[in-house]
């Protein structure tokens, strides 16, 4: 890796940050009248702490990572952004991301003019550590790993991320929404060892949480410290906060869903490969199937008469033909089963 100094951009390294209220006095009162805030109110009325310490403590030890190795931000997308921002020169710099994967690498690199340069993975969804690494030159400067990838749902191969981490010069950052519903730990354990390792995870998946828009941030605190930095000054609100501290008390209840949900996948990847479908079900370590059904399009228009959404990705490149099926309850993956067995027969 480069000294962080050579990768961040120079005007990021020497801005003075905005300082907030709430930055300025940390502690105990009883009359506040520092921040403008209208004082006939309860609990509300007040900002939030601009740094969720009492969150990442919770974080901390549910992760197994320091407090002060963990951003917090409105969704990962939030941290997806302040990452180009803080690394990358508008107009000048790339990124790499893998190709199929999350969009909004893409789309947040094109909001920032910086240029998003996608590697293909191979026919079974993984990296060439080779192939990728040949692409990045001298203003390379961040490699998106989406694993469990989306919309594959397959685990990326950690050699193949390893080798990566240990010959890049820049910021890999591997995005592991996804983690609760595979048997690897993740990489959160190699934080140590990588100083370019950014892992991105989130509240919006195992833990039932999308509409809160909570994504977590672990890295190296220097690069911590520079999120913190860009960063706008109340970026999760307090709602966010209070809810997400209840939530992370149901630990027991998310790891049951988690079960659930992982064996519901198994099952239906097991229905979907046996007549009368027999579609092609890619191996998933997700919370969601990629399944070749032939015509996805128009099975999809037959799915929605039915009152049944999934994502039709026949366009994206390698997913020709394919569906994207989100697993449900018990009772909604019957639903979708019969929907598609009545599908079938009939165009039979």
């Amino acid at each position: 890796m480069k000294p962080l100094e050579q990768l961040v951009r120079s005007n990021i390294l020497q801005m003075r940050p905005y300082a907030s209220a709430r930055d300025e006095f940390k502690g105990e009162a009883s009359v506040f009248l520092d921040a403008n805030e209208n004082p006939f109110g309860k609990t509300y009325n007040r900002y939030p702490d601009p740094l969720q310490w009492e969150l990442k403590q919770r974080l901390s030890t549910l992760k197994g990572v320091h407090p002060e190795r963990i951003f917090l931000g409105n969704g990962s997308d939030e941290a997806i952004d302040l990452l180009m921002r803080v690394f990358c020169v508008p107009g000048r710099d790339n990124v790499l991301a893998i190709a199929p994967s999350y969009g909004m690498y893409e789309v947040v690199a094109e909001v920032n003019d910086v240029a998003c340069r996608k590697v293909p993975l191979t026919a079974d969804f993984q990296p060439d550590p080779e192939r990728l690494l040949a692409e990045a030159d001298e203003q390379t400067k961040l490699i998106f790993l989406c694993s469990p990838n989306n919309p594959s749902g397959n685990l990326l191969d950690s050699n193949a991320i390893q080798t990566i981490l240990e010959r890049f010069e820049g910021i890999v950052v591997v995005d592991e929404a996804y983690i609760d519903f595979a048997s690897h730990p993740g990489f959160a354990g190699e934080l140590e060892r990588y100083p370019n390792l950014v892992i991105l995870q989130t509240l919006s998946k195992a833990w039932g949480a999308a509409a809160i828009r909570l994504g977590m941030a672990f890295a190296d605190t220097r690069i911590i410290g520079l999120l913190n930095k860009v960063k706008y000054p109340y970026n999760v609100n307090r709602l966010t906060q209070d809810y997400a501290l209840k939530l992370l008390e149901q630990e027991a209840q998310k790891q049951e869903q988690v079960r659930v949900i992982v064996q519901e996948r198994e099952r239906l990847a097991s229905c979907f490969s046996l007549p009368p479908f027999n579609f092609h079900v890619y191996p998933s370590d997700a919370n969601f199937l990629l399944v070749r059904v032939g015509g996805a399009a128009e099975i999809y228009k037959r799915l929605l008469e039915e009152g049944i959404v999934v994502r039709d990705r026949h366009r994206v490149e390698q997913c020709e033909g394919c569906l994207r099926i989100t697993i449900g309850t018990p009772e909604e993956n019957e639903r979708l089963l019969s929907a598609l067995r009545h599908i079938i027969s009939a165009v039979v």
